[in-house]
């Protein structure tokens, strides 16, 4: 079954929603001993926040590998792919 464009619009709108997540943890985890309580992922250790990248990016993935996304840009989203890789090793 195809999706709709509103299915795709939100789906999209998930997959930017999981670039935000991945880019705050590793800009808390950049700022180190001066992240604070406003800063998301704040309170977890290192590994905690690798797990955390891991688990958006494998969404962010599994999303890129359906085909209808018709003119949606990937731009952020590729970007934040590619700097959890790096931060996840």
């Amino acid at each position: 079954m195809a999706r709709t464009d509103l299915k795709i619009a939100k789906a999209h709108a998930a997959c930017l929603g999981g670039a935000n997540t991945i880019n705050s943890v590793i800009a808390t985890h950049e700022k180190g001993s001066d992240a604070t309580v406003g800063d998301y992922g704040h309170y977890m250790t290192e590994d905690e926040k690798k797990a955390r990248v891991a688990r958006s990016v494998s969404y962010l993935k599994l999303q890129k590998s359906y085909d209808d996304w018709g003119s949606e840009s990937f731009t952020v989203i590729d970007a934040a792919i590619s700097a959890a890789d790096t931060f996840t090793g």
